[in-house]
């Protein structure tokens, strides 16, 4: 399964499989994009990592952050659907079924609370992966929260 938490500056990522010793982590990290590049090529370098993604691990599903507003910060908005549109992109061009979650239910399924904080995410994930330390980084987090919010959703966890 790949988590993916979708943003012009950083798209997080996290493969994860579910076994019956418990859940592993395959991979995780940040696409990043400079903040200098042409909007073109700040999407195409997402799309490339995506792709690359796709290429490496071969997912049968995508687990995608919906997209949402707050109502102070509409531009926040704009920028993350350059980035989920050539996510969905890249796994439409694969036939990967792409499964958007609100954030609110990550947050519910991996805390208990559907308004947590990014370090109680960390702290959430770090627990139910088994992990030594939580991730550093909350897109990583994030992303490891999607997609263990979609195996659970679709009935994979074990």
């Amino acid at each position: 399964m790949l988590g993916i938490d979708p943003g012009l500056v950083g798209t997080g990522y996290g493969v994860i499989e579910s076994a019956p010793a418990g859940v592993t982590v395959l991979d995780s990290g940040v696409i990043e994009t400079r903040a200098d590049l042409a909007l073109e090529e700040r999407v195409r370098a997402i799309y490339d990592g995506v792709w690359r993604l796709l290429d490496k691990h071969a997912p049968t599903a995508l687990v995608l952050e919906d997209l949402y507003s707050e109502y102070r910060f509409p531009r926040t908005a704009l920028l993350m659907a350059h980035a989920r549109g050539v996510v969905c992109l890249a796994a439409g061009q694969r036939d990967i079924a792409v499964l958007p979650l609100a954030p609110a239910e990550v947050k519910r399924t991996v805390t208990g609370n559907g308004a947590a904080a990014k370090e109680q995410i960390q702290r959430g994930v770090q627990r139910l992966l088994g992990l030594a330390e939580p991730p550093r980084s909350s897109h990583v987090a994030d992303a490891l929260a999607l997609a263990l919010t979609g195996l659970s959703r679709l009935g994979h966890l074990r």
